[in-house]
């Protein structure tokens, strides 16, 4: 067991780099695409902000969901990162450019992303305005800067990324500096609001910006919903979420292998194959060889007792390690995130990822860990974390077939109480044993 404050998976060693972001993100695109433009961004733009740790998935997950994209973010050096690794396409000189870009990629059809140098809440406003006078609009808008962390995280509008650096160094400053982002997170929440004015769905991505600008006055922020409410739950009300797991041996080939093993595994699930197969070419290893996808109740088991015969018969060179994203179906209290508007109210009731961890421990994980903070903040989250090794042995065999039932089946259970039909459904159909399910 571990207690700790580790964010999310990086604490609880199953962090696999930007690949997990891209995931998620990939997902919450496609499923955006499937609610409001008959399950395609072909053509469609999308507007966010942020291309650090985190929000540097963006540009890669819309292209990826066939969409264009525009990325404003604050510093030449991270939009710098992410055209040599690929997750960007091309920059913009200016504001007028990127619409020009924009135009000329949705019309094609062509799934390309944009950088702009910039600051967002200087930006969105503008944006705002051109739209207003009969400009182009977005198709969605979202936002990743690091607004969970006004000292570090968020550059305030008027301010250079020079000043903001010295400011960070110097504790005596942090007062000022925090005051100033969250002024300026303000202004960008209400760029979000009247987007969401014109009939633009505007989702929060889980930073927390909501909460800030409503700190500061803007008595609406919550007025667009966060993208698990609006997006993910109906996967989470399935047992579904990020599955990923890591290859021991550090031999890429292994993970190959397992890529072909879901698809023999899944052969209906199209959308997943697409995503290997695009992952495969398009996303680097970082650290050891890894591999995520979303599976769901009764899905997770059947792949790692496979896992776990593959390397039982020597298909695979080492162990594989599986987990998950810490953004899970039943593993989370975030009323902020993933358990923002919840049916029943239960937003902030942290029983659920203690149960998670309890049941996850009792069923044979390999380790767990229960943490506190991650995306929001500190003081806004608790979750729990799940790993198993899938050794080949007997005895991994009869813990992979409880702990990966177990796991997401938690997720069920949580939703199913909360009211949820497709819950109450899924648990049915898989024959979980709830009290609460008459």
């Amino acid at each position: 067991g571990l207690f700790m404050y580790g964010q999310m998976t990086a604490g609880s060693w199953i962090y696999i780099g930007s690949q997990g972001i891209v995931q998620g993100t990939f997902e919450t695109f496609v499923e955006a695409g499937r609610q409001h433009y008959n399950n395609s961004l072909a053509g469609k733009w999308i507007l966010t902000a942020g291309l650090g740790g985190m929000g540097g998935a963006q540009p890669l997950a819309a292209t990826l969901a066939g969409a264009v994209s525009l990325n404003i973010e604050c510093q030449q050096t991270s939009i710098d990162f992410r055209l040599r690794t690929r997750y960007v396409d091309k920059q913009a000189r200016d504001i007028d450019h990127a619409l020009e870009l924009i135009k000329q990629h949705t019309d094609a059809k062509e799934a390309v992303s944009i950088a702009l140098l910039g600051n967002a809440a200087d930006v969105l406003p503008e944006l705002v305005r051109r739209a207003q006078a009969g400009g182009i609009k977005p198709d969605l808008v979202t936002d990743q800067t690091s607004a969970h962390d006004l000292i570090n995280g968020y550059l305030p509008t008027g301010w250079t990324v020079e000043q903001w650096q010295a400011a960070m160094k110097d504790p005596s400053r942090h007062a000022g500096l925090q005051a100033a982002a969250a002024k300026s997170c303000a202004v960008h929440v209400q760029a979000m609001l009247d987007f969401k004015a014109m009939g633009i769905p505007t989702v929060d991505y889980g930073n927390n910006i909501r909460q800030v600008a409503f700190d500061e006055g803007v008595k609406n922020a919550f007025d667009f919903p966060g993208f698990v409410p609006a997006y993910i739950r109906p996967l989470f009300c399935e047992g579904k979420g990020p599955f990923r797991w890591v290859a021991l041996s550090g031999d890429p080939e292994d993970i190959y292998k397992t890529d072909a093993k879901i698809k023999e595994l899944f052969p209906e699930n199209t959308h997943t194959h697409r995503w290997l197969d695009m992952a495969r070419e398009r996303i680097a290893f970082q650290g050891l060889p890894a591999r995520i996808c979303w599976l769901g109740l009764g899905e997770r088991d059947k792949a790692g007792l496979a896992f776990n015969e593959m390397v039982k018969n020597g298909e695979l060179k080492g162990p594989i390690v599986i987990g998950r994203d810490h953004l899970d179906t039943g593993s989370v209290a975030s009323p902020n995130r993933e358990t923002e508007s919840m049916k029943d109210g239960t937003d902030a009731v942290s029983d659920w990822p203690l149960l998670n961890a309890l049941l996850n421990t009792s069923g044979g994980a390999t380790w767990v860990s229960l943490h506190h903070g991650g995306g929001v903040g500190m003081g806004y989250s608790q979750h729990s974390g799940m790993v198993i090794v899938a050794d080949g042995t007997d005895a991994a065999a009869e813990r992979l077939a409880r702990v990966l039932v177990n796991d997401c089946g938690s997720g069920v259970m949580r939703h199913a109480d909360a009211g949820y039909e497709q819950a109450i459904a899924t648990a049915k159909k898989h024959k979980l044993n709830l009290p609460m399910i008459k």
